[in-house]
């Protein structure tokens, strides 16, 4: 009886075992072949959303920017505790006229990306803390969430006992 259990279990277990990795995709599936498709001067917006379909990101500033995204991950080796390895990484971006018409098409894949440095420097708040500014919020911060000073109260008489 033991013996038709420990093989049920052990069936179980290696029965469940698979030789591919798990891949996790995220974005549009065949990024850099759809992208052949589009033609710069010609592809029109229809023609994108037909393709492409919905940007995952989209901007607008001077022009529509339009910013696809495909990323894989799969799992790492056993020595990495699978931890999750990023594969494939493809970002397209296209500009487009105020008449939807495709202006300029930028494809970037992870030995690309690579290439691109992002600055380190950061911006400094404009306020002290001995401010006008920063004294006036704080007070109605402390309005907003004690209105009534219930607060205060409490904690005097809990510090005169």
């Amino acid at each position: 009886m033991y013996k038709i259990l420990y093989i049920f279990f052990f069936s179980l277990i290696v029965g469940n075992c698979t030789l591919r990795p798990v891949v996790n995709h995220h974005g549009v599936p065949f990024l850099e072949k759809k992208q052949l498709k589009l033609i710069v001067n010609e592809t029109n917006k229809n023609d994108i959303k037909e393709i492409l379909g919905n940007p995952s990101t989209r901007s607008k500033f001077d022009n529509d920017v339009w910013i696809y995204i495909e990323r894989k991950q799969t799992q790492s080796k056993l020595r990495n505790l699978g931890k999750m390895k990023i594969f494939k990484n493809d970002v397209l971006v296209l500009e487009l006229d105020s008449y939807g018409v495709l202006k300029k098409k930028d494809f970037y894949n992870q030995k690309d990306m690579k290439k691109i440095k992002v600055t380190k420097a950061t911006t400094k708040t404009g306020f002290k803390k001995s401010n006008f500014i920063y004294e006036f919020m704080s007070s109605l911060r402390q309005k907003i969430n004690d209105p009534r000073g219930q607060r205060a109260k409490k904690r005097k008489e809990i510090s005169q006992r």
